[in-house]
């Protein structure tokens, strides 16, 4: 004989039942729960004592416990007294257990009877509670969520890829199961029954949630289920293909009967998530499973049973440099050979695979990094990368959906109106740190970083607000805003990254440092080096020796300028970081001031003075860095050779890319240029205290 499907660590469902003398009920009990009578309510005028007989499967205690010499004794009869029944097992046929009450006078003469036929049923709406990947039986804590690495709660993925790979449509925007390898993106809810073949005339189940939870998930159902044990005399009732997979609950059917087949019995259910947690929404979610009992024809049926079940929808999590590249992503232009061919030769020689977006696809668009940023959700049972398409939408906004959309590879979109978007809200103006530990608090997923206004500005450029909501929600990567609108483009990848490293805190902050450059120049200038040229061998380019840098005062002052916007932004890192100085190098880039006239003011924003090294790519020990044309040395670039001895130390190996006239002189870089999507991280998100 099978265990109970309850689990006894299952908080207990008490139902209040009517009892009628010299009446017969035949009533629907369910394994695990109460039955609780109120004896005195319905009993017959001048009843003063009663007893209790039962079916040997049938348990029952009185409340207050009476005082009582022998079991044959009737018992006293009191206006709180309350019969408490239950049942150990699954009923095998339809009323084949009974429990009679007997009611008696002062004299002990009869009054009156009442009797129960009783039908046990075993009942469970299971979900993988305790995130091992396996839908277990009746897990206590099903109907609630916890963080942390013991806590509980199922988990949904959002449904964001495409089975199809012509004429493609999100997996979110059909009703229908278009392939049954979509049901891996799904999260398994098991109904488990137990019972005679057939429940009693007029009972039935239903699955139901709430119009709040109803734009978030949909339910589709087997229609196969499996029978572990026949019940006597059952038959089938279903004979499907296993592709068959309807639609059970939507925005427009919150609730739906599902079907009992009797027997020992398990019915799969596949539930979708249709959006991740937002500003309006904080991925949980709740399904529930109602028994109900009729009444009479005419009058709704009520509930005597509802097991519930609750969800967290898995959010969107960015990958920082420091996890190992799976593939690197660039754009072909007409004009940018010399960095196609850098790129390439980068990518080839650390082993990983490289992605060539061509003109008839980008259309002239080459900012990769700004198009789109590359990040994953996962669950126990399932997992695949998800890029997250940004707003700006410049001429490569079908190259997320229409090239990378697909089986297991999901997508989303925040859209906000075309007057709030601005430059911000390209992604070279999103990363992610690596993971850190703050005041003791860990954050080993890391922490989203984003530039935004400085915030005493009245007019400044800012990402999006429906962006940064959606950031926000995601509540793994808690974010950090930095102050980035003093840059002409305003991208935080234009001062700032990360690096891996082997000591501390297993990476380093890489930060733009006018200060940096000019005490590299100062250097050179000391040691003879005056008269070495910026910019040697490029075309059309005005050469600038390192005494005419060190000589130009105006340039000084915006360079004074940019350090102190850099400062601030240091300190926000530090401290949100958990960072010390030796956790963070200075690179020697300078800036200069231009007037901004696309954002509807006249204003100065910064921009890199040479090519920026800090804009650069990171894969694995080898960084692809922009070739700065600095000033030369016995023949060799003094910025390339400070760079190489500040990143060899890491044990980082670089290789220098001319970005110049292709990306530097339109006011990007290689990072700006190019994107790489990542491994996820080992950590599961779910194991977060929060």
């Amino acid at each position: 004989m099978s265990a109970p499907l309850r689990s006894s660590a299952t908080m207990i469902q008490s139902r209040t039942l009517r009892l009628d003398s010299d009446k017969t009920a035949n009533v629907l009990y369910v394994v695990g729960s109460e039955l609780r009578v109120n004896l005195n309510r319905n009993a017959p005028p001048d009843s003063a004592f009663f007893s209790v007989k039962t079916s040997a499967n049938v348990h029952h205690s009185i409340s207050p416990a009476p005082l009582v010499t022998s079991h044959l004794s009737p018992i006293p009869l009191s206006e709180n007294s309350v019969l408490l029944i239950t049942m150990s097992q699954a009923s095998e046929s339809e009323n084949d257990s009974k429990l009679s009450v007997w009611y008696y006078g002062w004299n002990k003469e009869v009054l009156g009877k009442a009797l129960l036929h009783l039908t046990a049923v075993e009942i469970s709406l299971d979900v993988d509670a305790d995130r091992d990947g396996v839908v277990e039986q009746n897990n206590p804590n099903k109907g609630s969520w916890k963080w942390g690495l013991k806590g509980h709660g199922a988990i949904l993925l959002v449904n964001c890829d495409s089975e199809q790979t012509y004429w493609k449509k999100l997996d979110t925007e059909q009703n229908y199961v278009s392939k049954v390898s979509d049901l891996r993106d799904m999260s398994v809810m098991v109904l488990r029954t137990k019972g005679p073949a057939h429940l009693p005339e007029g009972y039935k189940l239903t699955m139901h949630m709430s119009q709040g939870d109803a734009d978030s998930v949909r339910v589709f159902m087997s229609r196969s289920p499996k029978v572990l044990q026949k019940a006597p005399s059952q038959r089938l009732l279903y004979n499907y293909f296993v592709k068959d997979y309807p639609l059970v609950l939507s925005s427009e059917n919150l609730t739906q009967e599902v079907p009992y087949i009797g027997g020992v019995t398990e019915m799969n259910f596949y539930v979708e998530g249709l959006r991740f947690p937002d500003k309006d929404f904080d991925g949980l979610i709740s399904i529930n499973l109602s028994l109900l009992e009729p009444i009479c024809d005419g009058i709704p049926e009520t509930p005597i049973f509802t097991d519930k079940v609750v969800f967290r929808v898995a959010p969107w999590i960015m990958t920082p440099n420091t996890l190992e590249p799976v593939e690197v992503f660039v754009c072909s232009t007409s004009d940018n050979y010399h960095f196609l061919k850098g790129m390439k030769s980068l990518v080839a020689k650390s082993k990983y695979k490289l992605k060539v977006c061509h003109e008839y696809m980008n259309r002239g668009d080459r900012w990769m990094q700004d198009e789109l940023e590359f990040g994953y959700i996962d669950s126990p049972h399932h997992g695949f990368p998800v890029v997250l398409d940004s707003p700006r939408d410049g001429k490569l906004e079908d190259f997320p959906y229409n090239e990378l959309l697909g089986p297991d590879f999901g997508y989303v979109t925040r859209v906000a109106h075309r007057r709030d978007v601005s430059s911000l809200d390209s992604f070279g103006n999103l990363e992610v740190s690596p993971p850190v530990t703050v005041n003791g608090k860990d954050y080993p997923l890391g922490r989203i970083i984003i530039g935004v206004a400085f915030p005493t500005a009245t007019k400044g450029r800012n990402m999006t607000k429906v962006v940064q909501d959606f950031l926000w929600a995601q509540k793994v990567q808690e974010p950090i805003a930095l102050y980035s609108d003093w840059l002409l483009v305003g991208h935080i990848d234009e001062f700032m990254t990360f690096v891996p490293a082997l000591d501390r805190k297993r990476f380093r902050l890489l930060l733009a440092s006018p200060d940096a450059g000019y005490k590299l120049f100062r250097k050179l200038q000391r040691n003879g080096h005056g008269q070495a040229k910026l910019f040697e061998g490029l075309k059309d380019e005005q050469l600038k020796t390192v005494d005419e840098v060190l000589s130009d005062a105006h340039l000084q002052y915006e360079n004074n300028y940019v350090q102190s916007c850099i400062d601030w932004n240091r300190d926000v890192l530090k401290r949100e970081l958990g960072l010390e100085e030796e956790d963070i190098i200075d690179l020697p880039i300078l800036f200069k001031l231009m007037v901004d006239e696309d954002n509807g003011e006249r204003g100065l924003r910064a921009v890199a003075y040479y090519p920026d090294m800090v804009n650069m790519i990171v894969l694995g020990k080898n960084l692809g860095i922009p070739k700065p044309f600095g000033p030369k040395v016995n023949g060799h670039c003094a910025l390339e050779a400070e760079m190489c001895s500040l990143m060899e130390r890491l044990g980082l190996n670089c290789t220098f890319i001319d970005d110049f006239a292709a990306y530097h002189k339109l006011l990007g870089e290689v990072h700006c240029g190019s994107n790489v999507r990542r491994v996820p991280f080992n950590f599961k998100w779910w194991n977060l205290e929060m």
